[in-house]
This record gives C-alpha cells, sequence and structure tokens, in this order.
C-alpha cells in the first residue's frame, strides 16, 4: 500500500470510531493489503489519537488460544493500543453508543514494573517484569464489517479493541498459579462462557514475551507501567443495551458491569 492509501483508511477508520460505523472490508478492496500494511495504518490512526490529546496505557493482544482462534478463523496472535479513556473499574456503567458493535471477552491483565524487550524474551523474563495480575474484560469493538474480516482487517482496527473493565484483585505471578485462573462469564444471570487461562498460549503471560519480542522487530520495548491485556481464554459474548454481566474468576474475584 502507498501511504497516502494508508493515511487515507487511518482516516476512515478514525472517523468510523467518532460516528460509531463500520467501514466496508480493507481485504475486499486491497486484497493485496499485507500484515505490515496492516500495522502501519494502526499506527498512523495511533498517532492521528496521541496527537489529539488521548494517552496510550498499554497494549492488548489478540487471537492467543485456541477459542478465539477458532471463533474467528484467525491462525495467529495480533495486538492493538489501549488509552486512558476507554479503562473502566467493575462495577461500571458503559454506554452502548460508545461502539459500533460489543462483544466480551474474559481475559487477564498484567502491570510491568520494568521495561521488556525482544530479541530473545522468554516466558520467565515476562514474569519477572510483571509486578501483578488483574482480572480484565475486554470490550470488543469492530468498525469493519465483521463478514469475511482477515488479520489485516482487524490489525488495521486495533485489533477490534474497545475499552477494558478491570477487577480489584492484584497477584504478583509467584503468589498465584496464573495457568489455573478461571472465568466464568455470565450475562442477565445465565452462564455463556467458561475457561481457564491456561487456554492463552499454555500460560497467559506467554502473549507478554511474544508482544517484547513482536515489538523489537520494529525498535521498540514494552515500558514500565503498561498494562498488557493478554488475550481471551474464552469465545466472544454479544451483549446489548441493558444487559448485565458478571465474570467470576474464583481466587481472584469477581468483575460486574452493565450496558445501557
Amino acid at each position: 500500500m502507498t501511504p497516502e492509501v494508508i493515511a487515507q483508511i487511518a482516516a476512515e477508520l478514525a472517523e468510523a470510531d467518532r460516528t460509531h460505523a463500520v467501514i466496508p472490508r480493507i481485504t475486499a478492496r486491497y486484497p493485496d493489503a499485507t500484515v505490515e500494511d496492516s500495522y502501519a495504518i494502526q499506527g498512523v490512526w495511533r498517532d492521528s489519537q496521541i496527537a489529539a490529546g488521548r494517552r496510550l496505557v498499554g497494549r492488548k493482544i489478540g487471537l492467543t488460544s485456541k477459542a478465539m482462534q477458532q471463533a474467528t478463523g484467525i491462525t495467529e496472535p495480533d495486538y492493538g493500543v489501549m488509552f486512558d479513556d476507554t479503562v473502566y473499574e467493575s462495577g461500571a456503567e458503559i454506554p452502548v453508543d460508545h461502539f459500533s458493535n460489543v462483544r466480551i471477552e474474559v481475559e487477564l491483565a498484567f502491570v510491568l514494573k520494568h521495561p521488556l524487550e525482544g530479541p530473545d524474551c522468554t516466558l520467565d523474563d515476562a514474569l519477572a517484569a510483571i509486578d501483578y495480575a488483574v482480572p480484565a474484560l475486554e470490550v470488543l469493538n469492530s468498525h469493519i464489517e465483521l463478514e469475511g474480516r482477515t488479520i489485516v482487517d482487524t490489525i488495521s482496527d486495533n485489533a477490534a479493541y474497545g475499552a477494558m473493565v478491570l477487577g480489584t484483585e492484584h497477584r504478583r505471578p509467584d503468589e498465584i498459579d496464573l495457568r489455573w485462573v478461571p472465568g466464568v462469564l455470565s450475562r442477565n444471570g445465565e452462564i455463556e462462557e467458561t475457561g481457564v487461562a491456561a487456554g492463552v498460549l499454555g500460560h497467559p503471560a506467554t502473549g507478554v514475551a511474544w508482544l517484547a519480542n513482536k515489538f523489537h522487530q520494529h525498535g521498540a520495548r514494552l515500558e514500565a507501567g503498561e498494562i498488557i491485556l493478554a488475550g481471551s481464554f474464552t469465545r466472544p459474548m454479544w451483549v446489548s443495551r441493558g444487559d448485565e454481566v458478571l465474570c467470576d474468576y474464583g481466587p481472584m474475584g469477581t468483575i460486574t458491569c452493565r450496558f445501557v
């Protein structure tokens, strides 16, 4: 893709975010678009948001579990950015009108106490750099038509990130076996999805190491204080206005939110 086309699509996505609209698939219009093109689009969009005054607080990793890969038909992880105005606390009322469409995923998030960089970052390196884990719900939001999406479309659209709801229980990696943190996701009192965190690449922090190595390819690193949303260990659950959502993470407490 030319820089002009990349900038044009980034502007389309920014406008779709502002108006809560959906644009035609990028891959339908530009079938030769590559993953590198899609990260370039995401980067132009990200920089425009920062220039407009939004503050970057972390990164999301997506498509890290078999459940999510099967749900999307996409077979490799991806990543996007998270801004401060997209972070909610448990108990929040979340306006449906802020999104083009709303799905919920069950995840763990990690807050870094040290910078982390590749190219040879391991799970142990990631665990040593993590200050604590906290349960999180991710709100997915797609600005690109869902039918027929590929990873190029998803990455361009900031990996379909919409918002995040953080729990209140913090655990250091040496306090709990993070692989066995459960997630029981309910909508309006009915259980819809269940899973355990080991469903994310065998250990939920594996994605943090993957991301550090991926960033090294772009001459960047993960910084202390960043929140890393590590990927879902359940399939996405659709929600609508009026829905009450509760997720039980066992020893790591619960998260609730309501869509209004």
